[in-house]
């Protein structure tokens, strides 16, 4: 019997893990999600050194989800927010909070499924 699944097809799960999988690149997107941020301003909010920030934002502006506003005024400044296909992974994010919400303690560590007690 012929599959419908074809084996060398390229899985969406990690082609989009791939894109926006590594702590940073989402770190970044996540803090977007508000408004648009200057250089400065996402290096103190997510922790980030200058050169990681740097290469996250030019990977994130290559793949799409990042634009980059100049203004050439003094003083000189970039600002970066989410383009339209960033802003697509809020609703992401938000069931990644609620999910973490229900199932992580505020630590970090996994909860433990409640049983139910068996009735007699």
């Amino acid at each position: 019997m012929a599959s419908d699944t074809n084996d060398d097809a390229p899985c969406p799960i990690i082609n989009s893990i791939e894109q926006i999988g590594s702590q940073w690149r989402l770190i970044v997107l996540h803090d977007l999600r508000s408004d648009e941020k200057r250089f400065n301003e996402l290096k103190r909010s997510t922790g980030a050194s200058s050169r990681t920030l740097s290469r996250v934002l030019d990977d994130l502006q290559e793949t799409g989800f990042v634009n980059r506003r100049m203004e050439e005024d003094a003083p000189v400044a970039t600002y970066y927010s989410l383009t339209d296909k960033g802003v697509s992974l809020c609703p992401v994010f938000d069931e990644i909070e609620q999910w973490a919400d229900e199932w992580l303690e505020p630590d970090g560590q996994t909860t433990e499924p409640e049983t139910a007690e068996p009735t007699a």
